[in-house]
């Protein structure tokens, strides 16, 4: 079977180092990180005092309060960071077969915010003071269903959870999707708001966070033989993906092609990778051959 070819049409960021592509890509070009010291809640117990938190972010600036109220902070994030993809690319609702689009999102651990705080409340206060909100904004499908319903997108709608990999899953899937017919539009990307005292606490105990709390800005180094873990952060990224002749006749720009994706699996160690990187070099293979 001949594959359909699938593009890029449009981008969304909601970043610590940015709230827009524009200033997301304006703060890669110059170096400046968005890693400091968490101020949402009060670190003084904590080892780990540092995180990619957004910054100049106001949810009321997007939605009223009673919107707000009915979401967590990922599912936001995710609409926010959609918004400015579905304006970049010049998607129009009325004039799209809504059936052919769909939303194919990915996030590690989808509304742990709401999770930790209606366990709080539980454990304290007892069942009768849980939200009635508690499950349809914790679930971690919430935030692909909550797009599709804000603009009528019937496609396939799938969240996708493979821990870090989570994001780059969900788009090579949402391409597959349009590869082989089943959609002409998807939505994809990914979105986190994992910064609590609970997962900071569970990353920093199987010691997979760094510690450089004196030096936040340079923390994040993966590539570098001192580095001492990796640092979480918040925000999202959508892409819309698309059939090529289905974006040739809409006469939109084209920001580039998605030509392959490759997934792979260890199986060797809960946190740790194989020696030698074996896995990655698979992915990659797989990639290419696709």
């Amino acid at each position: 079977m001949n594959k359909r070819r699938v593009v890029i049409t449009g981008l969304g960021a909601l970043a610590p180092n940015g709230n827009s592509v524009s200033d997301y890509w304006d703060s890669l070009i110059s170096g400046r990180s968005g890693i400091n010291h968490i101020t949402s809640f009060d670190t003084e117990n904590l080892n780990v005092k540092i995180a990619g938190e957004l910054s100049n972010f106001n949810p009321e600036d997007h939605f009223d309060r009673k919107e707000i109220r009915k979401l967590d902070p990922f599912t936001i994030y995710h609409l926010v960071s959609s918004k400015e993809a579905i304006s970049n690319s010049g998607l129009n609702e009325d004039k799209l077969d809504l059936n052919r689009v769909g939303v194919m999102i990915g996030s590690g651990v989808g509304g742990i915010q709401t999770l930790e705080n209606q366990c709080g409340v539980y454990n304290s206060r007892g069942q009768r003071r849980v939200s009635p909100f508690f499950v349809p904004r914790m679930i971690a499908n919430i935030a692909a269903g909550n797009l599709a319903i804000k603009y009528g997108f019937r496609g396939p709608n799938q969240t996708i959870i493979s821990a870090c990999a989570s994001g780059t899953d969900a788009i090579g899937l949402a391409a597959r999707a349009i590869q082989y017919g089943d959609a002409d539009v998807m939505v994809t990307g990914g979105t986190e708001a994992s910064i609590t005292g609970l997962t900071i606490s569970g990353f920093t105990n199987i010691k997979a966070l760094s510690t450089r709390n004196e030096d936040p800005e340079s923390a994040s180094r993966p590539f570098d033989s001192e580095r001492d873990g990796f640092v979480l952060g918040e925000g999202s990224a959508s892409i819309i993906l698309e059939e090529l002749s289905h974006a040739r006749q809409r006469g939109v720009e084209i920001l580039g092609e998605l030509a392959g994706y490759g997934s792979t699996d260890d199986a060797f160690h809960i946190t740790q990778p194989s020696e030698g990187g074996k896995g990655a070099m698979r992915a990659m293979e797989n990639a290419i051959r696709d």
